[in-house]
């Protein structure tokens, strides 16, 4: 399914009020005893290491189905990753996250950049409040240089009789490495056991990440798992940071549908893992990367 391109900005204000917040914040070194990743010199070929993770978050909720920020805030920092992708994301979206901007909590608590890119962005509750929101969204201790709000083919959730449309919710951001500028994008693939939206979305997600040079890291839950076919596309420019574990559910997974993957021709993966945690109802994938300048 071809799709012209569409994508709109991340509101600056919200993007300016999470820089804020960092910079008023006591450094990033207070929240961790371990150095970041990418804080070192590289690898011996000049490389330049970076560690990202991706996390379905279960808007806010654990494997037993209570909300609780703090638990995910404490596995989220015991990843000790430079750039996270964060999937059902909610911001005000309803009670089940007590009408909360989860992304930009955790970035607060993280002492980390934020880029929050909507699916679903609905009228206020109530005249004057905030927009309710849900989907996607970046953490990174880089500075985020700049961010977008891609749109993809979708099967609304919130339509009763949806067809296949363009809407937003794949985000993308650039962040600065050493100098090196990075496109990281964040993805949430349609979960139905029908194949066809997410062959659309992958025909979409490579036609938008084919206009950047660079090094590309894509991070998401795919809700398929790696030898489908829909995702075949896919290999064909991007390694899979393959952990060697499943993913879903939490609580004994049984399929790998979360992934970490990257640009082949300008980063390399040097290790990747699951860590075991009940914090959401999927597990992270994690990875250490090592970056090419050329």
């Amino acid at each position: 399914m071809s799709l012209r391109r569409r994508s709109s900005r991340v509101p600056q204000l919200l993007l300016a009020a999470s820089l804020l917040g960092a910079l008023l914040a006591p450094p990033a070194a207070a929240t961790s005893a371990h150095r970041s990743p990418s804080g070192g010199t590289g690898g011996a070929d000049g490389g330049l290491p970076l560690r990202v993770a991706t996390y379905n978050i279960h808007a806010g909720a654990g494997m037993d189905g209570v909300f609780d920020l703090d638990r995910q805030t404490a596995e989220l920092r015991s990843l000790n990753a430079d750039v996270i992708g964060l999937q059902e994301v909610d911001r005000h979206w309803g009670s089940r996250s007590e009408w909360r901007d989860l992304a930009g909590e955790l970035a607060r608590r993280l002492r980390m950049h934020v880029s929050f890119a909507p699916i679903y962005s609905l009228d206020p509750a109530e005249p004057g409040g905030p927009r309710a929101e849900y989907g996607v969204a970046v953490l990174s201790r880089h500075r985020i240089v700049s961010a977008e709000n891609h749109e993809i083919t979708r099967l609304s959730t919130q339509d009763p009789n949806p067809v296949p449309a363009p809407a937003p919710g794949f985000g993308e951001v650039v962040v600065r490495v050493r100098g090196l500028p990075v496109h990281v994008y964040v993805t949430h693939l349609d979960y139905r056991p029908d194949p066809a939206v997410r062959i659309a979305q992958v025909a979409d997600t490579r036609r938008i990440m084919a206009e950047d040079r660079g090094p590309k890291i894509l991070l998401g839950d795919l809700n398929a798992e790696p030898a489908a076919a829909e995702l075949d596309p896919l290999w064909r420019e991007l390694t899979d940071a393959d952990p060697g574990a499943p993913t879903f559910p939490a609580q004994d997974p049984v399929k790998r549908i979360d992934f970490v993957t990257v640009s082949k021709d300008r980063a390399g993966v040097r290790r990747a893992w699951v860590p075991e945690s009940l914090a959401s109802d999927h597990r992270a994938v994690v990875a250490d990367l090592l970056l090419r300048r050329r």
